[in-house]
């Protein structure tokens, strides 16, 4: 247990921050899920664009890093684009 009272606000702080950061990503698994499942459909780039809202607001709240967002921004739009020429 924590003695000092950095220490046990640091626990305070870390579990709040632990939900909000679990809550994000959770969304962001679900964005991607849902344009996963809907590649090759016509709601591929509406899927596609709320995705890349999802990834660009877990940036802004510090959840994911900004190049990892990228990539993963890039990658599922080349997937898009991959179901859409087939």
């Amino acid at each position: 247990m924590p003695q000092h009272a950095s220490a046990k606000k640091r626990v305070r702080t870390n579990e709040r921050d632990r939900v909000k950061n679990r809550t994000v990503k959770s969304q962001v698994r679900g964005a991607v899920k849902k344009l996963r499942t809907a590649l090759g459909e016509e709601e591929a780039p509406g899927a596609l664009r709320q995705a890349h809202s999802v990834l660009d607001n877990a940036t802004r709240k510090g959840v994911l890093h900004r190049k990892t967002v990228d990539r993963m921004k890039s990658r599922l739009a080349k997937a898009v684009n991959r179901a859409a020429a087939a």
